[in-house]
């Protein structure tokens, strides 16, 4: 725990999953909107921000982007170096490790286990978490190799926006169900589900802005949150691109400012990275993703001076100015575009 915590994965190690309300999420995919990575409600635009994944999950979300090489000629002497041990001789090709092969390797150690195999173990967890937390996948049980070597010296593993990552998947995921065939959907969705009740009064009794601006109203919630979780609040708001190796998303804090106890204005037209939104790893070997995608790791490293300008408000209401605005520009209903009143008998069925 002591190399989690010095790494900050150590809160994410603590998440327990729960049962997935899959009538909510689905609804949830409804409002959806690829182009600003908002859910679009009658109220105005919402999404899951740096802000959520910082205190939910524990994880550093300010600087340098999860990016580098993806693939490598000698697996297994990386997996060896870091991790103590490989997979089997045959299987000298990979790019994924097993979570069966992680857990029959360090799910035991010994009490007499070296500083140098407790690192491996720690290592090991880190890419558990990677793959079983943060961005799970129900068809997929590998943790994808490329995250190893961010994680040889854990003294600055911390140094990486790793909340980002989470963000990116999501981001991604939410697009492609987005597509009516799409009949199942990764990601981490206990994020996704914990966010929902957290924001939505109508689910869960808790007001707007529940981390920070009631905190003398909901002390069983901040009280288990660490104050290394507001490090880099001055983040939450920026507009940057998200990068998780081969994924670039847009990240819109400056679309939902209400979110952060601030008055909301028209914002700008959202930006797009459409050239890389397709962009796989398949076939692109010893391909550096940090300079293939050299332009958006700048944008995010000028993360700094690309949030916006912030008011902060006791009324949380919209404005009249950017509802009329939203109403004209945005989605906010599922049905034709526009407001319809569904009949009861329909309703009910």
């Amino acid at each position: 725990m002591s190399y989690l915590e010095q790494a900050r994965f150590g809160s994410a190690a603590l998440v327990r999953f729960s049962d997935l309300r899959y009538d909510l999420l689905s609804a949830l995919v409804e409002r959806w909107r690829p182009e600003t990575h908002t859910f679009h409600f009658p109220c105005g635009e919402y999404t899951v921000t740096l802000e959520d994944v910082a205190i939910q999950l524990g994880l550093p979300i300010d600087g340098s982007p999860v990016t580098g090489v993806s693939s490598f000629t000698d697996p297994t002497a990386l997996c060896r170096e870091l991790l103590g041990d490989s997979l089997v001789d045959g299987e000298s090709n990979f790019t994924g490790l097993q979570f069966t092969w992680l857990k029959a390797k360090f799910g035991q150690l010994s009490a007499t286990a070296t500083e140098g195999e407790l690192m491996c173990a720690a290592r090991a967890y880190i890419m558990h978490i990677v793959r079983g937390v943060l961005m799970p996948d129900a068809n997929n049980d590998k943790v994808h190799l490329m995250y190893l070597p961010l994680l040889a010296d854990l003294s600055t593993v911390s140094s990486y926006s790793w909340g980002s990552i989470v963000l990116a998947v999501l981001y991604r995921e939410l697009c492609r169900v987005t597509n009516p065939d799409v009949v199942d959907m990764s990601g981490c969705l206990t994020l996704l589900q914990s966010w929902t009740l957290y924001r939505m009064p109508f689910l869960a009794s808790v007001s707007d802005q529940p981390y920070v601006y009631p905190l003398l109203n909901r002390p069983k919630i901040t009280n288990v949150v660490p104050s290394s979780a507001y490090v880099d609040s001055h983040i939450w708001c920026t507009n940057a691109p998200i990068i998780n190796f081969n994924m670039v998303e847009r990240y819109h804090g400056d679309r939902v400012l209400r979110q952060f106890g601030c008055i909301q204005p028209i914002p700008d037209p959202p930006c797009e990275v459409g050239e890389v939104h397709s962009m796989n790893k398949r076939g692109k070997l010893m391909l550096d993703w940090g300079i293939k995608h050299q332009k958006f790791v700048a944008l995010w490293n000028d993360r700094l001076r690309r949030r916006p300008q912030m008011v902060m408000t006791t009324d949380p209401q919209p404005s009249l100015e950017y509802i009329q605005w939203y109403y004209s520009c945005g989605k906010p209903y599922i049905l034709g575009g526009q407001s319809t009143v569904i009949p009861p008998a329909r309703a009910a069925t």
